[in-house]
């Protein structure tokens, strides 16, 4: 989209969200179908609404448990959505998902895109009675770069938004005090960038660059993010129940809300299931409004005018370690391999949620280009280096069984134990095993957490994971395939590939619109020439939503579920 604010246009980057190809639009609203750490934050909490699920609660299932509540140290979607439940940032998305004020009233551009300033709502309360303040923003980015808390989402600030000095923080050679943003006053804040990025308002509701109430989070011990008491809302929900790894936790409605006239829900209450059969059947018992559904459950009830496909942004791939196992640093062996792969067969026989088969590395209908079209829209500019075809993989396979003077491989492919990874996986494995004989491939079922830390440590072979774009633009994937950034799950390194990366993000191209757009286009061919990667689909979310809930809000990018304007007819 292009956003103009205070008569200053941003047009480096459009960015349009529209519905996943296949999928429900994620930009159509209707479904269809804080405490402080004393005596004053419970007391809070309990007069928001009821500590436990209802009725008249919008009852959520989500497939794994929350990670981290702490908005610089969370890293996976569900943590994400849940910390912006009771969090609001600078800015949100409307329903099309483009960037609207929150805490920020209105904000102001320099002539030379450089400089923004925030001017803050003045009625914006913390559970705990303080005000919000700029102050509370500088702490919480502060936090996020501090080399201290290793954040993973530090690069945010640094790579992508390009706040003056980050970087230096990060790598410890500048102070955090340094970092280019300062309260001017307690309603003003200030942000100096390195260069001009035009979709920075759109990092704002972002859950890393949300603010926290400095003196709270200091009183809590190093226990911030932990429970109820150790919790500060100043956004719809306030946290009333919760611990660490829950299987269930409520949220109730925020009655200090500065905008709580507009919140009609009385609360969320969210379960975590696992099994997506028990999930049904809570359901269809009317324990659950909205669940996921797998593949086989599709076939049951597609017919079911409650039924829905919706877009997720999620890419889902197969990461190779090719810095730490000899055989996966073979090009040919990788090209073999993803050549192998029958996407087609994946997304329509297991998943049969509306997930499009995917050959490209970014995935496609989340970003568009200076000229308004989309930049995957077209699935086959590079399958000379991503297709299905079991010629070319054979022969790729025999060029690499010669370079390295084997007849056999055997690999290891970790696998988060969630039920859609896990049949994805066997059908991966039977597929590489068959039009590749002598490459064998040992599924290893880890929780998400544990599989995702591994990845990051480099403990693994193959590994089946997926990236949701953080914002509307390509950077949100190609940034991950720098060398020694903390998504570069397999290590991969290539000059020319981080030259081109470092024209869009901090060089010549962020004022040059097409030639960036270009420059993007070329470091995706790298990657999929080079089989960084081994792209599968774009996900959707197959959901049965509950015929008397109305207003959630889906997107592919950064939040993928919006409840503020949900509501939910009496029963």
């Amino acid at each position: 989209m292009k956003k103009a604010k205070a008569g200053l246009a941003l047009t480096m980057v459009a960015a349009l969200l529209l519905g996943m190809a296949g999928c429900g639009s994620p930009t159509d609203t209707s479904t269809d179908a804080g405490s402080g750490a004393d005596s004053t934050a419970g007391s809070s909490a309990a007069s928001s609404g009821a500590s436990s699920g209802s009725t008249s609660d919008l009852n959520v299932m989500l497939e794994t448990e929350v990670e981290s509540l702490d908005p610089q140290i969370a890293t996976d979607g569900t943590s994400f959505e849940v910390i912006a439940d009771f969090t609001d940032g600078l800015m949100q998305m409307d329903a099309s998902g483009k960037a609207v004020p929150a805490v920020a009233q209105t904000y102001d551009v320099s002539q030379d895109g450089k400089t923004y300033t925030f001017h803050l709502r003045k009625d914006v309360k913390w559970s705990n009675g303080d005000p919000v303040t700029a102050k509370d923003f500088v702490f919480g980015w502060q936090r996020a770069v501090d080399p201290a808390n290793a954040s993973e989402y530090a690069y945010m600030l640094s790579d992508i938004g390009q706040v003056k000095n980050a970087q230096d923080i990060i790598d410890k050679k500048a102070d955090k005090s340094t970092l280019g943003v300062k309260a001017v006053d307690d309603y003003t804040l200030q942000v100096e960038l390195n260069v001009p990025v035009s979709f920075f308002p759109s990092l704002m509701y972002f859950p890393t660059y949300y603010p926290i109430n400095e003196k709270f989070f200091e009183s809590c011990g190093g226990k911030y993010g932990t429970s109820p008491s150790t919790t500060l809302s100043n956004g719809a929900f306030v946290l009333d129940t919760y611990e660490p790894a829950a299987t269930s936790f409520h949220l109730s409605k925020n009655d200090k809300y500065y905008d709580a006239s507009k919140i009609k829900l009385p609360g969320l209450s969210y379960q975590v299931i696992k099994d997506s059969q028990q999930a049904l059947m809570s359901y269809q018992a009317g324990t659950l409004d909205t669940t996921l559904l797998n593949g086989d459950q599709v076939d049951q009830v597609k017919d079911d005018p409650s039924y829905k496909s919706v877009g997720a942004g999620y890419l889902w791939y197969i990461a190779p370690n090719i810095s730490k196992i000899p055989a996966l640093a073979n090009q040919n062996l990788r090209l073999a391999m993803t050549f192998a792969l029958n996407r087609e067969s994946i997304t329509a026989d297991v998943l049969k949620d509306g997930s499009t088969p995917t050959y490209t590395a970014v995935p496609p209908q989340f970003a568009t280009g200076p000229d308004g079209t989309d930049f995957s829209a077209d699935q086959k500019k590079f399958s000379a280096y991503c297709a299905y075809d079991t010629a070319k993989a054979q022969d790729y396979y025999a060029k690499a069984k010669k370079e390295l003077n084997a007849s056999s491989f055997r690999f290891k492919m970790t696998v988060d134990a969630d039920d859609a990874p896990q049949k994805v996986a066997q059908v991966v494995k039977e597929q590489v095993e068959k039009t590749l004989p002598g490459v064998t491939i040992d599924l290893v079922v880890e929780p998400k957490k544990q599989r995702v830390e591994d990845m990051q440590d480099g403990n693994f072979e193959l590994g089946l994971t997926r990236w949701g774009p953080d914002y509307a633009d390509p950077m949100t994937y190609l940034g991950m395939w720098v060398t020694k950034n903390s998504n570069n799950y397999g290590s991969w390194s290539n000059a020319d590939y981080d030259a081109l990366i470092q024209k869009c993000t901090s060089g010549d191209f962020c004022t040059k619109p097409t030639e960036r757009w270009n420059a993007m286009f070329d470091a995706e061919k790298i990657v999929l020439e080079q089989a960084v990667i081994f792209p599968l689909y774009t996900q959707c979310n197959a959901e049965m939503v509950n015929s008397g809930i109305t207003g959630i809000e889906y997107h592919p990018v950064a939040l993928n579920r919006v409840y503020k304007n949900a509501s939910k007819a009496d029963s």
